[in-house]
């Protein structure tokens, strides 16, 4: 079985949301984990955004990089620049992979607004993590 990291600035919003519908897609074939670079606390606006769509990330914690020390992981997903540049280490034929989302915590506007920007990169976290299960965790014949 895989393992894959996602990584982020503070596990609070991009992260989340990847590791969830990392989780979704992936299912048995992967064990997936989230983690920062700092921990802010799962983002509630995270946790509604995805239950829209059907996914449960109340349950979820905000840990920080350094927990996960003792796991060996097979991929790194980093979603954000500033984790991608603060990245540590990783022992191991670690594969690295990077997509800068925007950040929906940064959003301004009304309650509306705002939920729509975490809608959108919802979506495009959604299909980045679909697409990297059925290149990277599904078996192909």
């Amino acid at each position: 079985m895989k393992n894959v990291l996602v990584l982020c600035t503070g596990n609070s919003c991009r992260s989340q949301i990847a590791e969830g519908y990392l989780k979704h897609f992936a299912g048995d074939s992967a064990k997936i984990y989230s983690a920062g670079i700092e921990t802010h606390g799962v983002n509630p606006k995270a946790i509604k955004t995805m239950a829209e769509d059907g996914i449960d990330i109340s349950g979820h914690t905000s840990n920080h990089v350094d927990e996960y020390a003792d796991i060996k992981f097979d991929y790194v997903i980093t979603v954000c620049d500033n984790a991608k540049e603060a990245c540590p280490f990783f022992p191991g034929n670690v594969k690295r992979f990077h997509h800068n989302f925007p950040d929906p915590a940064k959003a301004r506007g009304t309650e509306d607004e705002v939920m729509d920007e975490f809608r959108n990169v919802r979506e495009q976290i959604k299909v980045y993590a679909r697409e990297f299960v059925m290149g990277y965790l599904t078996e192909r014949p």
